[in-house]
């Protein structure tokens, strides 16, 4: 099976396509001409659904997206929806990290709990979809640890994980714990299903 990525995000792209080749599904560049797509859906399957939507009726093939967003207890889960924009429309992962720091600075270690959620979803040119969910427990470090992965992975650290980092782990190690890495596997098995 053959899938269009919807996403322009280079590190997300080396993990979906990890994940999704131990599948058999052959992951395609998006087209460089394509625009940009808006992520103004308030919700995680509403991001995911737009950008699938969009490329799969540019390119007339079915194309794969997702949307992440980390849910920090504390802070009445934000970042959420906004995870990529938390420290303004083009922030850079540092900046991002270092505005949930700063705001999490008082918040004792027991009280740093904070899950990654990740939907994964497939949308074919006449308009089905398929989504699923991946899910990963875990809390927020006080510090940055490990110069590994993208993103907050440098402050999450899984609960099903020894203590480290995502940034300290290696790309095998993360992706058997990630939230991606779940939704992932989880849509390569729905996706050999449906074909089966």
């Amino acid at each position: 099976m053959r899938l269009v990525c919807a996403s322009a995000n280079p590190d997300k792209v080396a993990e979906i396509a990890v994940i999704l080749r131990d599948a058999g599904v052959e992951l395609l560049p998006r087209p460089a001409h394509l625009p940009d797509v808006g992520e103004d859906a308030d919700t995680l399957v509403g991001n995911a659904r737009l950008k699938a939507m969009a490329v799969a009726r540019a390119t007339g093939m079915p194309a794969v997206s997702d949307d992440t967003g980390l849910f920090v207890d504390a802070l009445d889960g934000r970042p959420g929806v906004w995870t990529a924009r938390y420290a303004g429309e083009h922030a850079t992962y540092a900046e991002n990290r270092t505005k949930l720091l700063h705001e999490l600075a008082e918040v004792p270690a027991h009280q740093r709990d904070a899950s990654f959620r990740t939907v994964a979803m497939v949308v074919w040119p006449d308009g089905r979809e398929l989504a699923v969910e991946g899910v990963c427990a875990g809390w927020i470090a006080a510090a940055e640890h490990g110069d590994g992965g993208f993103g907050y992975d440098p402050v999450f650290v899984p609960s099903e994980g020894d203590g480290r980092t995502f940034a300290q782990m290696d790309h095998d190690e993360k992706h058997a714990l990630s939230h991606r890495g779940r939704a992932f596997r989880s849509l390569a098995t729905e996706l050999q299903e449906d074909v089966a």
